[in-house]
């Protein structure tokens, strides 16, 4: 079934985006569907940090589509950006790879092994994979295709015959200091960057200037393919174009109005496409926002080619538990394929959804992730119980589905903590791990671990992926004998109530009663004994039980909940290794 509109009571950043979309597409261009875009630099392994530039719109792009809007959702692959650098840590690909710097990223050959044309169609497939699973609608152009067709080549020449006019735009922000340099949200176009760092206001290029004057275009080169090439003449009644490569010597004269084989530096191609799509809403990184950065000024820009600036956003940084920031040029960061390997799509939209473009938010990839699902689990049934915020409601139907319907989820969603646990200490084995899981709620017991799937293949990935080897729980083989003699009356006492409550006691919510209950009783109150009527002096007593369980299950001072590990070790191995 589709997701119907929120309420007008939700306020929430999407809702008070899309009003302002819809509202500017009616002004600009009524009866039309609202444009919203994206653009991706496939460079690299495209990360998280390059999928809030999809999700921001993704969300705005759904709410109006939920209120019967037509909408289209463009992801401009900028596949005809140069080869800048190779990547560091990228599977089948080593130091040849830097023979192509210069060259558009479709004419780099793909990793080693790679199913794919080129390097751009295999970095651009597994962000597609990783969009179709979170359920992001999207019409992908390939700026490829765009520029080689001869699509843009009126832009091109129009751009051309008033560089002077973008010249003197470019030129308010030339003088001026840069601003400090700032983590890339946004990927700035890799075909100019290196090509001429520093010489736009934001360390952006913004063309070729010389004795011949300003171009802003940029030809690859006929010979070597790189865009190592200056504009050295241009007519514009013939539109006879010369240029000349550093690269290889290369050079030769051309017809602007019949060559494909060049593109609009990034500061003129992006509003150039502002303008040719007619985008209404498209956001930008922090780094886009400061004075002389390509989104300040394309705004000034888009004017020239018939266009008006969309609403855009800022957002900011999103990082990763236990890492400082993300960089695609560096390698070795995750990807949104990465966290769905270990999170449920609906988690992971959610982590989008609930924070305004302007606020930073970290994905984890550690401990955190438990947390992080207990929260939403919370939310869960709160939404359920009608007890939830209007604005967490928002939120959380945008998590679960998008206008077209609600994403495939877990049938019986067990807490991810548990379902890590339980992966952890049955290693893999299925038949240990449904025995566990079904002791769970004796009641209501699981009849297949396809009721628990997938989000209990993502908590095994977890486990087996991303959680240190000292930090897995192994459980003894054998008795801790030595520590068993040790033991004084009172932590005698404590294990003998322990098991003589196990058989009784021998589900989830039975054996954390059992648990926590034990110091209670030893202490002379009542297991069912509230905090507020317990003395501080039981914490302690709980923490020193646990302590003692976990050094005789897994020889460690912590480990997983002990329920959970409880249940996982099995009634009898737990009375084997208590000393029964």
């Amino acid at each position: 079934m589709p997701i119907v509109a929120q309420s007008t009571e939700t306020t929430d950043w999407v809702s008070r985006f899309a009003d302002e979309v819809i509202e500017e597409s009616e002004r600009r261009a009524p009866g039309k569907p609202v444009v919203v875009a994206s653009g991706l630099s496939p460079s690299g392994p495209i990360h998280l940090g390059n999928l809030r530039e999809v999700m921001t719109p993704h969300l705005v792009a759904d709410e109006v589509r939920r209120r019967g809007h037509r909408v289209r959702h463009l992801i401009s692959w900028d596949d005809y950006d140069r080869y800048r650098k190779v990547p560091a840590d990228v599977p089948g690909v080593d130091k040849t790879w830097s023979e192509h710097i210069g060259k558009p990223l479709t004419s780099v050959p793909a990793p080693k092994g790679s199913a794919y044309p080129n390097w751009a169609e295999h970095f651009k497939a597994a962000m597609v994979e990783s969009l179709a699973e979170m359920g992001v609608e999207f019409d992908g152009i390939s700026q490829t295709a765009q520029y080689t067709s001869g699509v843009y080549r009126d832009q091109i020449l129009h751009a051309m015959k008033h560089r002077d006019d973008i010249d003197a735009i470019l030129g308010q922000y030339r003088t001026k200091k840069a601003p400090a340099k700032k983590q890339q949200q946004k990927p700035v176009d890799e075909a100019e960057l290196e090509a001429a760092e520093g010489s736009g206001a934001a360390g952006e290029d913004d063309g070729s200037s010389g004795a011949a004057g300003y171009f802003p275009y940029k030809p690859y080169c006929g010979n070597c393919e790189k865009d190592f090439t200056t504009v050295t003449s241009y007519d514009d009644d013939s539109t006879e174009l010369t240029y000349a490569c550093t690269e290889c010597g290369f050079s030769e004269t051309v017809r602007l109005n019949e060559f494909n084989r060049g593109k609009l530096v990034w500061k003129v191609d992006w509003p150039m496409r502002w303008a040719y799509e007619g985008v209404i809403f498209e956001p930008s990184g922090v780094d886009h926002s400061s004075p002389g950065s390509s989104f300040q000024v394309g705004g000034q820009i888009v004017g020239i080619f018939g266009g008006e600036q969309p609403i855009g956003p800022m957002y900011a940084f999103v990082g990763i538990s236990g890492m400082a920031k993300m960089s695609s040029s560096k390698g070795g960061v995750p990807t949104p394929g990465d966290a769905l390997k270990i999170m449920e799509p609906q988690l992971l939209r959610w982590l989008y959804a609930r924070r305004r473009p302007n606020q930073s938010f970290k994905i984890a990839f550690d401990q955190e992730i438990q947390r992080l699902y207990d929260e939403w689990d919370r939310l869960d049934a709160k939404v359920d119980d009608g007890s939830a915020l209007p604005g967490d409601v928002a939120a959380h139907s945008r998590a679960v589905g998008t206008a077209g319907g609600e994403l495939p989820r877990t049938p019986r969603p067990l807490p991810y903590r548990t379902l890590a646990s339980v992966a952890d200490i049955t290693g893999g084995h299925a038949d240990q791990a449904l025995r566990i899981l079904s002791d769970l709620d004796p009641s209501n017991p699981l009849g297949s671990l396809d009721e628990a799937r997938p989000r209990y293949d993502k908590a095994e990935a977890w486990i087996n992926n991303h959680v240190p080897a000292d930090q897995r729980t192994i459980v003894r083989a054998e008795p801790d004998a030595e520590l068993l003699k040790s033991l004084d009356e009172q932590g005698q006492r404590s294990l003998r109530l322990l098991l003589d409550g196990l058989a009784a006691n021998w589900s989830l919510d039975g054996l954390t009663h059992l648990v926590y209950g034990v110091p209670k009783v030893q202490a002379g109150f009542s297991a069912d004994a509230t905090p507020k009527e317990l003395p501080p002096e039981i914490k302690t007593a709980q923490r020193s039980f646990f302590a003692l369980l976990y050094h005789l299950l897994v020889g460690r001072d912590t480990g997983p909940r002990l329920p959970t590990l409880l249940l996982a070790v099995g009634q009898d191995r737990v009375r084997a290794l208590l000393g029964e």
